[in-house]
């Protein structure tokens, strides 16, 4: 693999964030992930607005779980052939093109929104606008290890996660003021969403201004045949990963954590449109959800900060357990007694534990897997990631009444936290037994 990290040598770097913002291939593939999650988060929140906050559409459990398979399921369908792609196509001029067809499919989108559509054709032109979207993430990550020293991943992921996810998290807050002036009817929805194509466009316009093949791959170990490539995307990043035990013991613990997040996140929704009512300063429906996020994010801003130190002082083994730990009693503590003020808390302490334990999953595929499989294998931990999450919310939405208040279910997501802990514990322990 060849990068900066050639001329650094086993010394391992801490840089902050001055440090990285001088390194100009860093600081361009950030700006990119700006754009494109600033889309992704006007993307989201104008489409949850049009399928779940609109007084023009009802919504219910089962409803509201088909809302969040099309924005989680599209890898799903296309993981297969991204993986393979990201590693046989040069991911700069793959960021340019995904970039500018995401912006096709969410125009497209907007104008079904706007026209009162809905069903099977409104959720197909989101999950292509999501699968993209998916794509594009996940080129991104691949294209770090190029542009920042080796040594550094876990700092660079930190700063350029966590950052971006604010700023997902900021597009969102914009599409909720921009519903406000422009109306939440299908209309008013529509237009919202359409935000999201500049976004699209300066990412690709950001993207283009690598130097073809600067992104990598730098090897290619792919057959000659496109086809069989692209079939046996997912099987090569599975082989990878098992092949990496620190990989595999971070899947078992992000999997379990996302399964928990998605049965709260069915819930939360749920108690934000039926049962929350407007308290002080906290707010229920759409902008409760809003204030949410805003609390998830600065969740995920201390994870991106605190995550380089715990794993430098603790190592990454227990930073992982901690977070699980913490994620538990959270949800036990917090999430249980389901009222808007300790729910805010609750989105505070859960996201903050998922992103310190997203980040050490993330940077270490990047550290163990070679570049060859790093596409592939980053395509099968997003599949996982999405598919796990559409799981549990598709299951709780099977068993919560209306107004979300199932404390049984939150009692569940807590004993999830806690097997991802012994499942963590269990593969750690054969790899040293090994």
């Amino acid at each position: 693999m060849t990068t900066q990290a050639d001329s650094a040598g086993s010394r391992v770097d801490r840089p902050g964030l001055r440090a990285f913002l001088a390194m100009p291939g860093f600081r361009r593939l950030l700006f990119a992930r700006f754009a494109s999650q600033w889309a992704d988060g006007i993307f989201r929140a104008g489409l949850a607005g049009a399928v779940l906050f609109n007084p023009e559409r009802a919504a219910d459990p089962l409803t509201i779980a088909g809302g969040f398979a099309v924005l989680l399921l599209p890898y799903s369908f296309i993981g297969p052939f991204a993986g393979a792609l990201l590693d046989r196509w040069d991911r700069r001029r793959t960021l340019v093109f995904a970039n500018l067809l995401r912006t096709a499919a969410i125009a497209a989108t907007a104008i079904v929104v706007g026209t009162g559509g809905e069903g099977a054709g409104l959720f197909a032109l989101a999950l292509v606008a999501e699968g993209i979207s998916r794509f594009v993430g996940s080129g991104l990550s691949a294209s770090l290890p190029h542009v920042v020293p080796v040594n550094t991943l876990v700092s660079a992921n930190a700063i350029a996660t966590t950052t971006g996810a604010m700023v997902a998290v900021l597009g969102g807050g914009c599409a909720i003021g921009l519903r406000a002036v422009l109306g939440s009817g299908d209309v008013g929805s529509a237009w919202t969403t359409s935000v999201a194509v500049v976004f699209t466009v300066a990412s690709a316009a950001i993207a283009a201004q690598f130097a073809r093949g600067s992104l990598g791959p730098s090897t290619v170990d792919e057959p000659a045949d496109p086809v069989l490539a692209v079939a046996r995307g997912y099987v090569d990043g599975a082989r990878a990963a098992l092949g990496a035990p620190r990989v595999t013991a971070g899947f078992v613990a992000l999997f379990a954590h996302r399964a928990a997040y998605g049965i709260s996140l069915l819930l939360t929704v749920l108690l934000m449109r039926y049962s929350f009512t407007d308290l002080g300063l906290f707010r229920a429906g759409l902008p409760g959800l809003g204030q949410m996020a805003l609390m998830a994010g600065a969740g995920t801003l201390l994870a991106g900060f605190l995550t380089p130190r715990l794993v430098r002082r603790f190592g990454r083994h227990r930073a992982v357990l901690g977070a699980l730990v913490a994620a538990a009693a959270a949800q036990a503590g917090l999430g249980l007694p389901m009222v808007l003020p300790t729910a805010l808390l609750a989105s505070f302490a859960i996201t903050f534990a998922g992103q310190v334990l997203k980040l050490c999953v993330d940077s270490a595929i990047q550290q163990d897997i070679g570049d060859e499989a790093v596409g592939r294998v980053f395509t099968l931990y997003d599949t996982l990631f999405n598919l796990t999450l559409v799981a549990a919310v598709s299951g709780a939405a099977a068993l919560t009444p209306l107004d979300g208040h199932s404390p049984a279910l939150l009692i569940i997501a807590t004993f999830c936290y806690l097997l991802g802990a012994a499942g963590y514990l269990a593969v750690a322990r054969r790899d040293r037994a090994a």
